[in-house]
C-alpha cells in the first residue's frame, strides 16, 4: 500500500508576510517595538520560538549583526541579521530601562526586580499571542504561527535557488542532516547565501 504523500502546509504570499511583519507600529511605543523586532528576527532567522525565547543579551552582536547559539555538544550556530533586524532590535534595547539578561522581555505585569530578570523573558505562548496579534489586525485569511515564520525563512530561501547545505546551516533542519554529514560549509558560504537570497534583506 502507497504511504499517503503529506500536504504541504499553505503558506502566507510573500506581500502578507510582509503586511504581517510591518503591522507593528514601532513608533507608539515600547511593546510595538518589542514586536516589531520579534516579528522580524523570527522571519529572519528561521529561529524556533523555543529559541528565540531563550535568547540572551550577550547572544546577539549587533556590530557584526549576528546571533551566536549553542547547540547540542556545545556546537555554536551563528544566524545572520540584515540590516533592517539589527537596527529593531538596537531601537529595542536602547528603549528599554533594564538590564535584564532575555533579549526580549515582557513589559506589563509584575516587574522582577532581581538583576537577571528571568521571571520577565517571554513565553512560547506570548510570542504566539504577538504572531496571532499582528495576523489578525493586518486582516491575514490564513492561520499565522510562529512556525509559519520559521517554515517561510527556509522556503522562500530554497525557492530563490539557495543552496541546500548552507541552507542547513541556517535553518538547522533534521531533513538536512545528511547531506551536512559529507559536505563542509564555511559560516562565510552561510552569510552570503541569506544575503543574496533572502527577499527582505535585498531590501535593506
Amino acid at each position: 500500500m502507497l504511504k499517503a504523500v503529506p500536504k504541504r502546509p499553505k503558506l502566507p504570499e510573500l506581500k502578507d508576510l510582509i503586511r504581517l511583519i510591518e503591522a507593528p507600529a514601532p513608533e507608539t511605543n515600547i511593546m510595538e517595538l518589542r514586536d516589531k523586532a520579534i516579528l522580524e528576527t523570527l522571519f529572519n532567522t528561521g529561529l524556533r520560538v523555543s529559541e528565540l525565547i531563550s535568547l540572551n543579551r550577550g547572544q546577539v552582536d549587533l556590530e557584526r549583526k549576528r546571533i551566536a547559539l549553542e547547540g547540542k555538544g556545545n556546537k555554536i550556530r551563528i544566524l545572520f541579521l540584515s540590516n533592517t533586524v539589527a537596527e529593531y532590535i538596537r531601537r529595542y534595547l536602547q528603549s528599554r530601562r533594564d538590564h535584564f539578561k532575555p533579549l526580549f522581555i515582557r513589559h506589563s505585569g509584575k516587574v522582577d526586580v532581581r538583576k537577571s530578570g528571568e521571571k520577565m523573558r517571554l513565553t512560547v505562548r506570548s510570542i504566539q499571542n504577538i504572531v496571532t496579534k499582528y495576523a489578525n489586525r493586518c486582516g491575514l485569511s490564513i492561520e499565522i504561527t510562529p512556525h509559519t515564520l520559521r517554515h517561510c525563512f527556509a522556503t522562500y530561501l530554497a525557492e530563490e535557488g539557495a543552496n541546500p547545505v548552507p541552507l542547513q546551516v541556517l535553518f538547522s533542519h533534521e531533513s538536512l542532516d545528511g547531506i551536512a554529514r559529507y559536505v563542509h560549509v564555511s559560516d562565510k558560504y552561510a552569510e552570503e547565501t541569506h544575503h543574496k537570497y533572502h527577499s527582505l534583506t535585498k531590501l535593506d
